[in-house]
């Protein structure tokens, strides 16, 4: 088969061994489409290793067709189209994954669209309802405030505060960006090139859950508006990986600091995930109350480019490669 390989932190489409025979409770996965994330620039610069036994390759999202299961495998067939979350191997033609990282299309979904559904709803789901404490049944009404809300989680997230009945205030890198947020449900927002977010966050009424890919940076700010029994979740360190806790804040306001990462999950604990999202998302992408936001795509043997564009932070939504394409 055919696969990113990295050179330099460079990507090429190259030759490269297929992944090997299935083990029990495996399938193996024809790639349609992969979905690029920010955790795939973080190991080509070196920063974020795979888990013990994942593969190497790039891609923790793609669909496709299953083309073969292995031992145990009950819920799946050979030629049925779905999406899977992976611990890595996404760019590559085919790819082997436990059938509890694997789930059906949506009613209604495509090939193209699904793609963009395994990672980034299960971060966000995960996030908000799962480590943040997010009621899911509608009309919770918690406040929740979303750093980076134009990338593919944080779109996401907004769907799912509005769907679920939680108003979101998002934090965005340009005018642009903040009224697309504005269109998919965000309350309101603040562009981050006008200083620190912390008064608009008050004034707006403080944040009973954030959800913060910056890390380090954004600590300090994040602690002053995170109202009493607040959680941060912090699933993301682009803006370091150091930074002063204000301990005394932290005890007198009953603040909570979670730290979050899907992809060193187990399979076990990725099915979990997964089920709940089948249970409480995918119905509503069927009836149109969700919508994946894609930004665009780009063919497999143009990965870098796809990269350097993500990486331009210039984004909004997902961004996708096509490996056989097709809906």
């Amino acid at each position: 088969m055919h696969a990113i390989t990295l050179h330099d932190q460079v990507a090429s489409w190259q030759e490269h061994p297929a992944p090997g025979p299935l083990e029990a409770s495996e399938v193996r996965i024809h790639v349609a489409w992969a979905g690029v994330n920010r955790a795939d620039l973080m190991q080509r610069a070196g920063g974020y290793p795979p888990p013990p036994g994942a593969s190497e390759i790039l891609g923790l999202e793609v669909s496709g067709t299953v083309i073969e299961t292995g031992p145990g495998v009950a819920r799946l067939e050979s030629g049925q189209k779905v999406c899977a979350l992976l611990a890595g191997g996404g760019y590559a033609e085919e790819v082997v994954v436990h059938q509890a990282q694997v789930l059906p299309l949506p009613a209604g979904y495509g090939l193209r669209e699904a793609a963009t559904l395994p990672e980034t709803f299960a971060t966000a789901w995960l996030n908000l309802f799962m480590e943040g404490g997010l009621n899911h049944v509608e009309g919770g009404a918690e406040r929740v405030l979303l750093h980076a809300g134009a990338s593919g989680v944080g779109t996401t997230a907004i769907q799912l505060c509005r769907t679920f009945g939680h108003p979101c205030f998002v934090t965005v890198g340009s005018e642009a960006k903040l009224e697309q947020c504005l269109e998919l449900g965000a309350e309101t927002g603040w562009n981050r090139h006008h200083g620190s977010f912390v008064e608009a966050v008050k004034a707006w009424g403080g944040a009973d859950l954030i959800l913060d890919p910056v890390g380090g940076s954004y600590l300090a700010d994040n602690q002053q508006v995170l109202n009493a029994d607040g959680r941060l979740v912090v699933i993301g360190l682009m803006g370091g990986r150091h930074a002063e806790l204000d301990l005394g804040r932290m005890l007198m306001k009953r603040q909570r600091l979670i730290g979050s990462t899907l992809r060193s999950k187990s399979p076990h604990a990725k099915g979990v995930i997964l089920e709940e999202l089948q249970q409480h998302v995918w119905p509503r992408l069927a009836r149109g109350e969700l919508r994946p936001l894609i930004d665009r795509d780009y063919p497999i043997q143009r990965a870098e480019e796809a990269m350097a564009y993500l990486e331009s932070n210039a984004s909004i939504g997902k961004v996708l490669l096509s490996v056989a394409g097709g809906d």
